[in-house]
């Protein structure tokens, strides 16, 4: 256990983006997956969908001004749909997002949320709706995700949210971060390494 990456809560403020099978592809396009590395991949997130909003002289809440530096998102049903890139989680995270308040979740893009220390919860959809109201009406009020104590909060709108048992324990205990648990408990990995045959007895 890592106390430093322990996640009891999320605090700051928060950007709703609306709508119902938001995949992967929107999140952030195809053509930014060439890059090595993941820095700077924040700048592209939404991009297609910015620029069709742009087009028809609207703007997207993540080029919103009165949205910049938020920490949560509200989203609909069934979000980050599609392909299984990781790059649609880094990008929303090199954004700044930190925590995702949603009705549902594509599998996988919710187990790579969880990997980098994410919190995907999950709320009714009457809910949700009351939140990104509230957020809309206020795009500064303060938002908070409670891991511990499974609640949502955009100013007064107060509405419980759940996460599943192991992914939670994950956040609470600060064990989300399978590569440093491997990391911490490398002298006894090689130590067991060294009583298996086929690591030390090969023909």
């Amino acid at each position: 256990m890592s106390t430093d990456q322990i996640i009891k809560e999320v605090t700051g403020t928060g950007v709703t983006v609306r709508g119902n099978d938001i995949d992967t592809d929107r999140i952030i396009p195809a053509r930014f997956l060439k890059c090595v590395v993941f820095e700077g991949l924040g700048e592209f997130a939404f991009a297609d969908d910015k620029a069709q909003m742009a087009e028809k002289g609207e703007t997207h809440p993540f080029d919103m001004p009165e949205f910049a530096g938020s920490s949560i998102l509200f989203v609909n049903k069934n979000f980050g749909c599609g392909s299984s890139r990781e790059h649609a989680p880094q990008s929303l995270s090199r954004w700044g997002i930190k925590a995702i308040v949603g009705e549902s979740y594509s599998e996988i893009f919710f187990g790579n949320n969880v990997s980098m220390g994410i919190p995907c919860v999950i709320a009714t959809k009457e809910n949700i709706e009351k939140l990104m109201a509230a957020n809309e009406a206020d795009k500064k009020a303060e938002c908070s995700v409670s891991v511990e104590q499974q609640t949502a909060t955009v100013g007064d709108v107060t509405v419980p949210v759940t996460l599943a048992d192991g992914p939670r324990e994950q956040f609470l205990k600060g064990s989300w971060d399978v590569t440093a648990e491997l990391l911490a408990n490398a002298s006894s990995i090689e130590e067991t390494a060294k009583n298996l045959p086929y690591f030390t007895h090969w023909k």
